[in-house]
């Protein structure tokens, strides 16, 4: 916990390096301690606003011991018998958290007296933003952010099929079924161990939300195109729309994170696909991308954002994000990348602009601010990019949320651009 806080990688990285360091714990503490841990993560703001209430410091120890108390009930006798300083725990309580259990004895995590922003941990930030963009549901979305997010799995085609899948996952004890809108979705009804399923290392599926999936999906890239994916981490979306193309043609995955890219290149690999590029730029106005102006036929922009919409599979992320840097900064970062990736895409080819942001000024405003200035493209309404598709919060683009989709939260717009009008003669 205190490392997570200080330390500026996510959650998930950090906690993935602290058990290669202890590879004594076995799978069943590994699974309590990751439980307790993300428990105590999406209760963050309301065990500080606890320990502000009786005068105490925002610090790991003190949120764990108000986690014991107020969430699990133990006494302050059963917390002192937890923490004796034996080999693996934790050090004798002092006589200052003694008297910090007693205080909050009878408690419980939410209190009336909380502001609202408190109890659905949402940050003073985004609060604002949320609440345009849900109105009414806010609270319902807020609420559906702090439940744990699923375990959802896309099976590559290349190398298997849902059926084979769902039967092996089965053969393994697990529940499983498929999810109900991506066509490869497979929605995990268990928390596994990660190690205990093989087709992970035989890159017969990916881990990948299915909402993102959908976001993939709607790039539609067909066998023998030219495709790009911009801002494309660690290619989780470009094994997607690679294997949409049957291997056949040529993707270009671009980031400006060396390492993301190599991470990617050895997913590609392991899944079977060779119809996959990797390029670094230098920035998003890369001389590459003018040396390639208009030679694709769809460019997909999954742009840098806020994350709203993965707080419940990052809840940690709700508390470092854009106040550092400022929204409105993300926005014209954005806005720059968008522009600069449009210039890749052909007469009659297609952008995808997407997020995995709930926030108005980064999705459709963003969008209206580029079809403004960008008058040889034109917006793809939704039913016409993808009729199957009908359950969006948005009538043009694709908009899911927690509450609404049970998906992480996604944005996405195709845009068109203008054929080039025919020759004089």
């Amino acid at each position: 916990m205190h490392e997570v806080d200080s330390v500026a990688r996510p959650a998930d990285a950090v906690v993935s390096a602290w058990f290669r360091a202890r590879r004594y714990i076995g799978d069943k503490d590994r699974g309590q301690i990751l439980e307790l841990l993300y428990a105590l993560l999406r209760h963050h703001a309301r065990l500080g606003w606890w320990l502000g209430r009786h005068g105490r410091e925002d610090t790991a120890r003190n949120r764990l011991l108000a986690w014991l108390t107020l969430k699990e009930g133990k006494t302050p006798d059963q917390v002192k018998r937890l923490f004796d300083g034996a080999k693996f725990s934790p050090a004798v309580l002092t006589d200052r958290e003694h008297a910090l259990l007693v205080k909050l004895q009878g408690g419980t995590i939410d209190h009336p007296g909380m502001p609202e922003e408190v109890r659905l941990e949402c940050p003073s930030w985004a609060a604002d933003p949320l609440r345009r963009r849900f109105k009414e549901a806010f609270r319902q979305e807020m609420a559906a952010l702090l439940t744990a997010a699923p375990l959802d799995l896309r099976v590559n085609p290349i190398k298997s099929t849902r059926e084979a899948m769902l039967g092996a996952l089965k053969d393994l004890g697990l529940a499983a079924e498929a999810s109900s809108v991506a066509p490869y979705g497979i929605r995990v009804n268990e928390r596994p161990s990660l190690a205990s399923l093989p087709m992970l290392k035989t890159g017969e599926v990916e881990i990948q939300d299915e909402g993102s999936q959908l976001v993939a999906m709607l790039v539609d890239a067909r066998p023998g195109e030219r495709v790009v994916d911009f801002c494309a981490g660690a290619g989780g979306k470009t094994l997607a729309i690679a294997a949409q193309m049957n291997n056949k043609g040529h993707v270009v995955a671009c980031d400006v994170m060396e390492g993301r890219l190599k991470r990617g290149a050895e997913r590609f690999r392991q899944a079977g696909l060779h119809n996959i590029e990797t390029r670094l730029l230098a920035s998003e106005t890369d001389r590459w991308i003018k040396r390639h102006k208009g030679g694709f036929d769809r460019v997909l922009v999954d742009a840098p954002c806020s994350g709203t919409g993965t707080w419940r599979r990052n809840p940690d992320a709700r508390w470092r994000a854009p106040e550092e840097q400022g929204l409105d900064n993300l926005v014209s970062l954005q806005a720059r990348i968008l522009a600069s990736a449009a210039r890749l895409v052909k007469p009659g080819g297609r952008l995808v602009y997407a997020t995995c942001s709930m926030l108005c000024e980064e999705n459709e405003e963003q969008v209206a601010r580029f079809l403004a200035v960008h008058p040889a493209f034109r917006a793809v309404p939704l039913q016409e990019a993808a009729p199957r598709l009908t359950n969006s919060a948005h009538s043009r683009y694709l908009s899911l949320t927690p509450a609404r989709n049970d998906t992480d939260g996604f944005f996405a717009a195709v845009m068109q651009r203008d054929a080039e009008p025919p020759g004089c003669g």
